[in-house]
């Protein structure tokens, strides 16, 4: 899968994907040490990990599910930040994912969500819309133009 964005020249998301991958262990220690909050540094919050994976055990994407939001993912990364392989797209997989995050980020007590996406990157707002997505800015952060979306999260398990 990380292998698919690295010859598409993409950059992955969710950053996540950009560990190294090469001792699993090592790997699944640091989503770990991010979901329980050990060793977090001043720029990095508690977050989750969820991968979609089909019948087969293809893996298709993954999406991180920030639990809070400090002031560069306010402005730039959000509660949520989703990725699906290149040779999956278009199949309806990110809006799954994106839905199936949204229903996760409620037993977090996430009321309202912040999902953005690059402007330039109409699959991912058209996904964002999809699930209920209000554009509330654009703005510009190291010459990239950020769509913010907000998601009003109805019906939190925690208040």
């Amino acid at each position: 899968m990380i292998l698919e964005w690295t010859e598409a020249g993409e950059r992955m998301i969710p950053f996540v994907l950009r560990y190294d991958p090469s001792d699993f262990d090592c790997f699944l220690a640091k989503l770990s040490e991010l979901e329980n909050g050990s060793q977090l540094d001043h720029l990095t919050v508690n977050s989750s990990t969820f991968w979609l994976v089909r019948s087969d055990r293809k893996v298709l994407g993954a999406v991180n599910i920030r639990h809070e939001l400090n002031d560069f993912l306010l402005g730039r990364g959000g509660h949520i930040g989703y990725g699906i392989r290149p040779s999956e797209r278009k199949k309806g997989y990110a809006a799954m994912l994106l839905s199936l995050a949204l229903e996760q980020a409620k037993t977090l007590g996430i009321r309202n969500v912040l999902v953005t996406c690059d402007k330039d990157n109409i699959a991912s707002a058209k996904t964002i819309i999809s699930n209920g997505g209000v554009l509330e800015s654009e703005v510009i952060i190291e010459g990239i133009q950020i769509q913010r979306y907000w998601i009003e999260n109805e019906g939190c398990e925690q208040e």
